[in-house]
């Protein structure tokens, strides 16, 4: 079986040598067709139709390659336009987020400058909420000012919209400030209405800790709900006339001879972020004389009322002038008149 079996290999190399040979001859010959090197028209055709299939494989082969590559080349650039995107958003977001800040505290700054332009009887320092105490949350808050700033112990704190404390413990750079929430607060007040006048002493109340009252108010006394409530000056600390809040509820206290009113502040607490510090206050300015109504058919002329009377003040002015200018003289022939008549009597 060895034997026979080494017999037929050299026949089968031969075949597949042939074969081969065939093939490299048929490619050749195709090659130098191609090339145009031989002119045989049967051959022509043979490459046409051989290399067909070869030439639309390759020619597809080619395009599929080139739309991979574009695809690649597109998602890569997608890739990089789409990093670069999200990084154009979170910087837009953190612009916006910052914008959005500046413009609330302008808005805020503003009104509080808008204050301080009003309150012309106040010396204001502004001042930043940077903390709250962490023993008294609600009741104790920090201030970005302090002694190097004028401000100092006992001084009244305000916004725009009203009384928020007053100075508990002021060091260099920053203050203590006890808010009128706090239990241990006391503010004089009075209830603003003119026919009532009511007075109090508004203090934290330890059982509602965002709503203080006003205690110590007679039983029978003229205070209705709605009514607003502003300091009235006693004690030194804050100011008269700084609004406090206005009273939500009444309620009669438990002795019965009194009763309370709780109150809703004007300040809102929880969003206090900017507030001013009263350093210096004096009177304030009175209010302007309101403008007399005058009767139909009389009417004058400010303008002309004002000329009139800088004429009449400057007439004025000159018979003074007149009146002293004769008197100077009637002085001085009294006294030539003297002196003649001592003159006369000498010799």
């Amino acid at each position: 079986m060895e034997k026979k079996y080494k017999k037929k290999k050299p026949k089968s190399t031969k075949k597949i040598i042939a074969v081969i040979a065939v093939f490299a001859v048929m490619f050749f010959t195709i090659f130098l067709a191609e090339r145009g090197k031989i002119q045989m028209p049967f051959v022509d055709k043979t490459v046409m139709v051989v290399l067909s299939p070869f030439q639309n494989f390759f020619s597809w082969a080619g395009n599929q390659i080139a739309f991979l590559q574009r695809g690649i080349t597109e998602i890569k650039y997608l890739q990089k336009q789409n990093k670069q995107l999200r990084e154009e958003v979170e910087l837009l977001r953190a612009q916006n987020l910052t914008a959005s800040e500046y413009a609330s505290e302008n808005q805020r700054l503003r009104a509080l400058l808008g204050y301080k332009q009003a309150s012309v009887q106040f010396d204001l320092v502004a001042a930043g909420v940077i903390g709250r105490e962490s023993i008294t949350w609600s009741s104790v808050i920090i201030i970005n000012r302090g002694t190097l700033d004028g401000v100092a112990n006992n001084m009244a704190v305000v916004t725009e919209m009203g009384l928020v404390g007053h100075v508990l413990e002021a060091s260099a750079n920053t203050s203590k400030v006890q808010l009128i929430l706090d239990p241990r607060s006391s503010v004089g007040t009075l209830v603003q209405r003119a026919d009532s006048r009511v007075a109090g002493i508004v203090e934290g109340d330890i059982n509602n800790p965002t709503h203080p009252r006003m205690v110590n108010i007679p039983k029978d006394a003229n205070v209705q709900v709605e009514d607003a409530v502003v300091t009235s000056g006693f004690g030194g600390v804050y100011p008269k006339g700084i609004v406090v809040g206005k009273i939500k509820e009444i309620h009669n206290d438990e002795g019965g001879l009194l009763k309370y009113g709780v109150i809703e502040t004007s300040v809102n607490f929880e969003k206090l972020e900017d507030v001013a510090v009263i350093v210096a206050s004096r009177e304030a300015p009175p209010e302007p004389l309101p403008s007399i109504l005058q009767t139909h058919g009389t009417e004058t002329d400010p303008h002309e009322t004002a000329e009139q009377l800088k004429h009449a003040q400057e007439n004025l002015q000159q018979a003074q002038e007149t009146v002293q200018q004769r008197q100077q003289e009637q002085l001085q022939q009294a006294q030539e008149q003297l002196q003649r008549q001592s003159g006369g009597e000498t010799p």
